[in-house]
């Protein structure tokens, strides 16, 4: 069976091969499909392929709808104006000084264009006045113990407009009366002379018509009504007093005006800047009569045959009788202000000096004096019994200047007060009756017949008798027991010589807010709204220059700032006393290379006079720079908060 097997496949094969050489026959029919096989196990892997290059960016969306208005955030804490706390609040006519600057419990703010140039001719609206003499009056309109603390400033001015009236950057400036108003309307409630026109004691001719209001004073006796005190300062001095009343509108009203008597003290010379004392009676200041310089005492030349005009106008005040210049220099108390007969008592005890201002503490006996000169000291009095200045101790303030600091933005000084003596008004003015009747006839070229400085230091050394003449000293009381009439009568030799500071240069206004001091000595809520934790008195300094700059004694200031002045603050500890001074808001740097109008940027204080604290804090500043000078004063108000 294999064998037949074998021929049969060799048989194929030979005709397989016979084929291939012949024609190939036709395809025979498609047989039908086999039977899908099983599936394979899956073969591996191949390796992997390089990636494909990135696709093209597709095109944004349309926007989404608007989301929901969120709920409105708290409202945030006020700004301050300018960012450096000073806001220009008036300014004043050309030629003018801002003074008076005063501050009622109801929010009426007083104050004064002091001898503005005659040749202002602007008239506005409102007041219907030209602004080309002494003006006092009052902001209308607005409350100023309310103020926001957002104000935009009033504008510098740029018109001729501007220039000659009072623009302002709140309420409206009413005039209330200027130098020579009669009120004739007023009847016998007018002046027969005219507002600030001073005439003699004795001939009762006019000596002088005074274009320079400083000081103001309101004493309310009701709601809307009361009594305005305003200072005129020249030789002689006076103070006005107008009884005035306020409409439902703001607008003041003069109903009584009146000219202040001091007759009984032998005038008064020089009234400066001044307070109302915590019992209610007018503080007023006698400044430039003093007549003397940084080392020496009473000049001469007050009873020399050749005098200046302005004493020459107290000699006609006074004639007869020949002045003597310890009757002047002094603070004076208006006592029973509102009765038709005042009474002035002078306050001998606070000493004789170039007064700008006195202020008395809440503790009624603490005062505090500013001398408005070149080597001024900071003085302080301290009464024996509370609303009686009239006898008590003498103290001149020590300063410590911080180390290793001097320009005025940045150092303070540390204060420590000298003793200089204890008196009474009547034990001084004993001695001040000494020097009547000292007229022209004793004159001699190079000698004085007043306190000398070898007077002065023998007080100083304990000296049991005064020097003799032949020792230099006075023919009052050469050789005559030892007294302290030098500690009152020559109070600033007497403290320099004692140990205080005499380089004080325009030590100008002292200001304090009563109810804050009092709140943060004694503790007692009174500043509604606030608690007020730490005190402080507020001092101008017009000039930072001579003696505070000159590199001796305690004060040693650059002279960057030099005549663009500032204010400083004076602490007051749990006694009333002033521990520590610094400084608060300066002017702008002094550019001596510009020519002197321009030297003070007219952005930042120039020459800042007086000063007066609001009940929120905030302090009101007044300018009295020259009148030379490009732009006009301005009335500031300025936040300490702001530092």
């Amino acid at each position: 069976m294999k064998r037949i097997a074998y021929s049969l496949i060799a048989s194929a094969v030979v005709l397989a091969l016979t084929a291939c050489d012949g024609d190939d026959g036709a395809q025979g029919v498609k047989g039908e499909q086999g039977v899908q096989g099983e599936t394979g196990q899956a073969g591996n892997n191949g390796t992997t392929g390089k990636d494909g290059t990135n696709g093209i960016n597709g095109s944004n969306g349309t926007d989404g709808q608007n989301g929901v208005d969120g709920q409105n955030g708290a409202d945030g804490i006020d700004g301050i104006n300018g960012g450096s706390g000073l806001v220009r609040i008036a300014t004043v006519p050309t030629g003018s000084e801002v003074t008076g600057i005063f501050l009622t419990e109801q929010g009426d703010l007083f104050f004064n264009a002091q001898h503005p140039s005659d040749e202002n001719t602007a008239v506005d609206s409102f007041n219907n006045r030209p602004f080309n003499t002494g003006t006092v009056g009052v902001l209308t309109g607005v409350n100023f113990n309310e103020l926001p603390r957002n104000l935009v400033d009033a504008p510098l001015h740029e018109t001729e407009f501007e220039q000659q009236t009072i623009v302002t950057a709140i309420g409206q400036y009413q005039i209330l009366g200027q130098s020579g108003d009669t009120y004739a309307d007023l009847g016998e409630d007018g002046l027969d002379g005219g507002l600030g026109v001073i005439y003699g004691m004795t001939s009762g001719q006019e000596i002088i018509k005074n274009d320079m209001p400083d000081f103001n004073g309101f004493i309310f006796e009701s709601e809307n009504t009361g009594y305005l005190f305003t200072n005129w300062e020249d030789y002689p001095g006076g103070m006005s007093r107008l009884k005035m009343s306020k409409s439902a509108t703001g607008r003041w009203s003069v109903e009584q005006a009146m000219m202040i008597d001091f007759d009984a003290v032998k005038g008064t010379a020089a009234n400066c800047f001044g307070s109302v004392s915590p019992w209610g009676t007018p503080l007023t200041s006698e400044e430039w009569i003093v007549n003397s310089t940084v080392d020496t005492t009473t000049s001469p030349d007050w009873n020399a045959p050749v005098v200046s005009t302005r004493l020459q106008q107290f000699r006609d005040f006074l004639a007869p009788e020949s002045p003597n210049p310890y009757r002047y220099g002094y603070i004076a108390e208006v006592k029973s202000p509102l009765s038709n007969t005042p009474v002035v008592d002078k306050h001998y005890t606070i000493g004789r000096y170039e007064h700008e201002n006195a202020v008395v503490m809440p503790d009624r006996r603490t005062v505090y004096s500013s001398q408005d000169d070149t080597g001024g000291v900071l003085f302080k009095f301290v009464a024996d019994n509370a609303e009686d200045l009239s006898s008590g101790t003498l103290y001149g303030a020590k300063l410590t200047q911080d180390k290793g600091l001097s320009d005025p933005a940045v150092t303070g000084f540390d204060v420590e007060w000298v003793e200089i003596a204890t008196g009474t008004n009547a034990a001084i003015l004993e001695w001040i009756t000494e020097y009547d009747g000292i007229a022209p006839d004793s004159y001699v070229d190079g000698q004085t017949n007043y306190i000398s400085m070898e007077d002065v230091q023998a007080w100083v050394d304990g000296k049991a008798t005064y020097p003799t003449a032949e020792e230099g000293g006075s023919p009052i009381t050469a050789g005559k027991p030892m007294d302290d009439r030098v500690a009152f009568l020559e109070a600033r030799q007497a403290a320099r010589l004692k140990g205080a500071t005499a380089e004080w240069r325009k030590l100008e206004g002292l200001a304090i807010n009563h109810d804050r001091v009092l709140e943060a000595v004694s503790g007692q809520d009174v500043v509604e709204g606030e608690v007020v934790e730490k005190a402080y008195l507020y001092i101008g300094i017009a000039d930072i220059d001579n003696t505070m700059i000159d590199g001796e004694g305690d004060i040693q200031l650059s002279s960057r700032v030099k005549d663009c002045g500032g204010v400083y603050r004076a602490h007051i500890d749990e006694n009333y006393s002033l521990t520590r001074i610094e400084p608060v808001v300066m002017g702008s740097t002094y550019r001596s290379s510009l020519t002197s109008d321009v030297r003070c940027d007219a952005s930042q204080l120039a020459q800042p006079d007086n000063v007066i604290v609001m009940r929120d804090g905030r302090i009101l500043i007044g300018e009295d720079h020259s009148a030379s000078w490009k732009y006009n004063n301005t009335l500031w108000m300025y936040d300490p908060k702001s530092k």
